[in-house]
C-alpha cells in the first residue's frame, strides 16, 4: 500500500509532523520534510513532488487556521491566490529551460538578506505599517514572482512571502505569516499540479505525511496567533538562516 516500509513511513510522519508546526509559523518545512525524504532512499525528483503533496496539507491547514483567527480574509485574497496558483505552475514547467543552478549559487544570500532584514529591522511586531505597494500592484508583480519561483525551485518561498508583505504590503508579522500560508498553500497546489506530469509523486506516502502535517500546522499555527512576533520572528531568522546553510552545503 505504501511506497515504504512501516518504519521508514513513521519516521517520515514524524518528519510531517514537525515540518508541519515549523512551516506554519515561519515557513521552511521543507528543510525537515524533504531531507527526511531523501535520506529514507526517496529520488530526487519523486522527493520534490512529494514534498508538494504533503506541503500542501500543511499550508493548507495552517491558511484556514488563521482565517478563522480572522487574520486573512479569503474571500478577498481569491485573485491572489489563484495568481500564485497560475505562476507556479509556470515556475514547475520551466525548471528544464532556466539556470535553475546559477539562482541557487545566489539563494543563500538572499536568504540571509531576508533574515538579516527580520533581525535588524527595529519596530517589527503585529502592528501594519505603511504600505509602500497597493494591493493591486503587489498581487500583479510580487505574487507572480514569488509563486513562479516556489515552482521552479522551492526553498525559502514563504521567507520571501513574509518578507514581500512586510516591506511592500506593510503587513505586521501575524497577518504578514497568515497571508503567506494562503499564497503558499495555492503555489504548492499549482506546483504539484505541473509535477504530475513531469515527476511520479509517492502518493500514499505523501498523503500520510500530509494527516500529519495537518496537526502539526494546527499546533503552529494556534501557537502563533497566542504569541505573534515574539514567536514568529526569531523562528523565521532561524530557519531562513539554516536553509542558507542547507543550500551552502549543498553546493559545497
Amino acid at each position: 500500500m505504501f511506497e515504504v516500509s512501516i518504519e521508514i513511513l513513521l519516521v517520515l510522519v514524524a518528519a510531517g509532523f514537525v515540518a508541519g508546526f515549523v512551516d506554519s509559523i515561519a515557513g521552511g518545512g521543507g528543510l525537515i520534510a524533504l531531507p527526511a525524504m531523501l535520506l529514507a532512499g526517496v529520488p530526487p525528483l519523486t522527493a520534490l513532488a512529494t514534498n508538494k503533496v504533503q506541503g500542501f496539507f500543511g499550508a493548507a491547514t495552517a491558511a484556514f487556521t488563521y482565517a478563522r483567527g480572522g487574520h486573512v480574509e479569503l474571500r478577498q485574497q481569491i485573485r491572489p491566490a489563484s495568481i500564485s496558483f497560475v505562476a507556479s505552475i509556470f515556475g514547475a514547467l520551466l525548471v528544464s529551460m532556466l539556470p535553475t543552478e546559477l539562482i541557487r549559487l545566489f539563494l543563500p544570500i538572499l536568504l540571509v538578506g531576508v533574515a538579516g532584514f527580520f533581525a535588524l529591522q527595529r519596530g517589527l511586531n503585529d502592528e501594519d505599517r505603511e504600505r509602500r505597494m497597493s494591493p493591486l500592484v503587489f498581487s500583479a508583480s510580487m505574487v507572480p514572482l514569488i509563486a513562479a519561483y516556489d515552482g521552479l525551485l522551492g526553498p525559502g518561498t514563504g521567507s520571501f512571502f513574509m518578507l514581500a508583505f512586510v516591506s511592500l504590503a506593510g503587513f505586521g508579522i501575524l497577518k504578514a505569516t497568515a497571508h503567506t500560508k494562503l499564497l503558499n498553500c495555492a503555489s504548492n497546489a499549482g506546483a504539484l499540479l505541473a509535477f504530475t506530469f513531469v515527476a511520479t509523486p509517492w502518493w500514499m506516502t505523501g498523503l500520510a505525511m500530509g494527516v500529519a502535517q495537518i496537526f502539526g500546522a494546527r499546533l503552529g499555527a494556534h501557537l502563533a496567533q497566542k504569541i505573534g512576533a515574539k514567536l514568529i520572528k526569531p523562528l523565521l531568522i532561524f530557519t531562513t538562516i539554516a536553509m542558507a546553510a542547507k543550500l551552502i552545503w549543498d553546493l559545497i
